[in-house]
């Protein structure tokens, strides 16, 4: 049975856990989750931006149609609101902040996994306007994108035939054009990428189907245009929401059927020592994070494997 203070926890909407991996790091504070004003529509597969204090969600599918949503979310109002589509509808897309906007890359046009893109989009909060940048190669989805250096490293994904890649490509916005760089040791897509110390961390996914999950941490080197690994992810997994939040790499959530995973653990790139943070409220996947303040925000998603349970939550996590 409950207590009565874990009881009051969950009326609040509050959710704090404790703990820490054997072997790991110290436990320290570990954090806690709350609930806030749900997304208008409910939807999976979906990408996150944060950009001037607001949360985007962008595309994502239906009923397995990937659609050209976008809503934001004000954290100071806890009041969501629609904004330009998309010009294309599109699930599995990767998002990356960089100077004021919002930039997409690749994406599917519907369930499974159904024929990636090449559109590169960049989204002016300013204007409410979305514009078309040079496209990728090929065809990608369930690629993961991060800024490095002012560029936009965009690695691995899925192409349309279905193939997972160990492509690495580099967008530079001053130039509108893309780059080839160092590939990774092992194809793979719907894992994490975070830049961290000046070094980019790419972390679990998967080599083909949702069952077969990785613990790879492959590291990148700019200078030296190369991979070394790194410590395994704890749970390996993938379908995988990430941020960096307090110079930890976030990685959460997941799936493996018939299971969803709630974990939330974090990379610290200076001790090079994983450690467990609080869970989410439930597993979850097809969703995604992204940080803006004190707080990291997943909205969406589906709460059980493939686009069981779609959801319209919208959780926060904190740490003191």
């Amino acid at each position: 049975m409950k207590s009565r203070f874990s009881q009051l926890l969950s009326l609040a909407g509050v959710w704090i856990v404790l703990g820490a991996l054997p072997g790991s790091a110290p436990a320290q504070a570990q954090g806690s989750w709350t609930m806030k004003a749900p997304i208008p529509l409910a939807r999976n597969e979906v990408a996150l931006a944060a950009v001037g204090e607001k949360i985007h969600v962008i595309g994502g599918g239906i009923k397995g149609v990937a659609g050209p949503y976008h809503d934001q979310y004000d954290p100071v109002t806890d009041r969501w609101r629609t904004r330009a589509p998309l010009p294309y509808g599109l699930d599995h897309i990767a998002t990356a902040a960089l100077n004021g906007k919002i930039y997409t890359v690749g994406g599917f046009v519907g369930s499974v996994h159904k024929d990636g893109q090449p559109h590169v989009l960049e989204y002016d909060p300013a204007a409410d306007k979305w514009r078309s940048l040079s496209p990728l190669k090929s065809g990608l989805g369930s690629v993961a994108v991060t800024v490095l250096d002012g560029k936009i490293h965009a690695v691995g994904g899925r192409n349309p035939t279905g193939q997972t890649v160990s492509t690495h490509q580099v967008y530079d916005p001053a130039s509108d054009s893309w780059s080839d760089r160092a590939p990774l040791s092992k194809a793979r897509d719907h894992m994490a990428l975070v830049a961290a110390e000046g070094k980019l961390h790419a972390v679990g996914g998967r080599f083909g189907a949702s069952t077969d999950k990785t613990d790879l941490h492959d590291i990148y080197d700019p200078l030296t245009n190369s991979w070394t690994s790194g410590p395994p992810l704890p749970t390996a997994r993938s379908g995988l929401a990430y941020t960096l939040y307090r110079n930890l790499i976030l990685v959460l959530g997941g799936e493996l059927p018939p299971n969803t995973f709630a974990e939330n653990e974090a990379y610290d790139p200076k001790t090079k020592t994983w450690r467990k943070l609080a869970s989410m409220p439930a597993g979850r996947h097809g969703t995604a994070a992204a940080t803006t303040g004190e707080s990291v925000y997943l909205a969406a998603g589906s709460l059980k494997p493939g686009s069981g349970a779609v959801t319209d939550q919208l959780i926060v996590f904190t740490m003191p």
